[in-house]
């Protein structure tokens, strides 16, 4: 027997643990020193959902990436047709840099047929030695919201209401098992032996929208034809007064041959002389699939100070009807290059609302976050099924929410460019802020990657579709 493993047998019995899969993991695994604590705030034997709260912990000595980091929590489904949906209540990480997808044992046991991965996306950030993630207060439920059983699910402890060890739980290190004891006959592999069972993959034909903006100018028919509005007049978001000016909606060569959308944002520091810009579809008919566009940030102005607490955007939302309507939804990407609501740096958040009450403020929402600069171009993507709406920029996954954020009904698909307050830069010197759109793209009801998405865009751009919709009004 090795050092390694004589010493991990005696820390391991030394906590009163199993020990026997200590000698069975594979030489790779061996040489990664991760540890899983749980503890569950829901303990009776059914309850309304599972509550198992999860910490990581590295025990090596060397720096450990969260993104190379999965744990899977094992339970015995409620029936072979129920589905399960996952949800963060908190976590010392971001719920928004936590994942949790749905996986089927290849050789259900009497306690596992199923499993819970929590996954971690590269927000999340890195282990040092001796560090933690903190607490994630996890949980999932049936969707149909009734009762489930939980007294007899592998990963389940009801007397463990502080964390601590548990080895009924895995812990993987770039797919490689270095923690825990899976069901029998059920090890994790690398890749799956069977996929967790969300995010789907999607097939890239259906009903669609795609626009390259190949406009002359806002008040071009073609773009009310195709489904537009350009906001005018004055009413939120941003700054009380400031208005929102069609003619600063522009299309703009970009290349030879290709055209961009151009939202200009112009502030002298007053709300009078604060003009935002705004384009949104006229139909709300868009909800599950997938959601892509290319936009350019801009950090600084064309001219003039800097530091304007400018937003701008990607996002799809329905209209809050009533305080607290239970309907409302919206998904957003908005980036900050100038920060705003209390940062001081550029920030870029992805924003998931269930509903929200405007006064006295009260907002059910959670978020993802990355610092630092966007300036440039960039590929956004939202995905969302019955399960998860997950966001990605350039291709990397950035943030994945689940319920009570998914939308409920259809909603409308927006691009606005405005100013927080006007505290960021009180000069009043006229200056000018870009944000530019190359296309949109939306998929009614299948989730694509963001490759399968590129491959789309390129094809209607290879025969020459500049503007297709055939998503049905409803």
């Amino acid at each position: 027997m090795s050092t390694r493993v004589r010493t991990a047998m005696a820390v391991c019995t030394a906590a009163g643990l199993a020990c026997a899969a200590l000698t069975a993991m594979p030489a790779s695994a061996a040489q990664d020193s991760l540890s899983a604590q749980y503890r569950t705030s829901a303990s009776g034997a059914t309850a309304d959902q599972s509550e198992p709260w999860l910490e990581v912990t590295n025990t090596g000595s060397t720096t450990v990436p969260l993104n190379t980091v999965t744990v899977r929590y094992y339970f015995k489904s409620d029936g072979p047709n129920v589905s399960y949906r996952f949800a963060c209540s908190w976590a010392v990480k971001g719920c928004g840099n936590i994942t949790g997808t749905f996986g089927t044992l290849a050789n259900p046991t009497a306690t596992a047929d199923r499993y819970l991965e929590i996954g971690f996306t590269s927000g999340a950030g890195s282990l040092t030695p001796g560090q933690n993630t903190g607490d994630m207060q996890l949980r999932f439920y049936r969707a149909d919201w009734q009762t489930l059983t939980q007294s007899d699910d592998y990963s389940f402890n009801g007397s463990q209401t502080a964390y601590a060890n548990w080895n009924k739980v895995t812990v993987q290190k770039s797919g490689a098992v270095v923690w825990g004891t899976a069901p029998a006959g059920n090890d994790p592999t690398n890749p799956p032996t069977t996929p967790p069972t969300t995010p789907p993959t999607g097939n890239p034909t259906g009903p669609a929208m795609f626009d390259d903006f190949t406009y002359t100018s806002s008040s071009d028919p073609a773009v009310q034809q195709h489904g537009w509005t350009v906001k005018s007049g004055q009413g939120g978001p941003g700054v009380a007064g400031a208005t929102w000016s069609p003619q600063d909606v522009t299309f703009v060569a970009d290349g030879a041959s290709n055209k961009v959308m151009n939202l200009r944002l112009t502030t002298d520091g007053t709300a009078a002389g604060t003009k935002e810009t705004e384009l949104q579809t006229a139909a709300r008919k868009f909800k599950n699939g997938t959601y892509a566009a290319r936009v350019k940030f801009n950090d600084t102005p064309t001219g003039g100070p800097d530091g304007d607490h400018v937003n701008q955007t990607f996002f799809t939302f329905t209209p809050l009807n009533a305080p607290m309507d239970p309907n409302y939804s919206e998904q957003d990407f908005e980036y900050l290059p100038n920060g705003g609501w209390g940062e001081t740096q550029n920030i870029m958040y992805e924003t998931s609302w269930e509903t929200y009450n405007p006064d006295p403020w009260n907002a059910v929402n959670t978020h993802g976050q990355q610092y630092g600069s966007l300036d440039g171009w960039h590929n956004l993507q939202i995905t969302i099924d019955n399960t998860n709406i997950t966001y990605y920029i350039d291709g990397n996954q950035v943030a994945q929410h689940g319920e009570p954020y998914l939308p409920e009904t259809p909603q409308w698909i927006d691009f606005n460019h405005w100013l927080i307050d006007l505290a960021g830069q009180t000069s009043n010197t006229p200056r000018s802020y870009n944000q530019q759109v190359d296309y949109v793209y939306f998929l009614k009801d299948q989730v694509l990657t963001p490759a399968q998405v590129q491959t789309q865009v390129a094809a209607y751009r290879t025969a020459g579709t500049t503007f297709t919709d055939t998503v049905p009004s409803s």
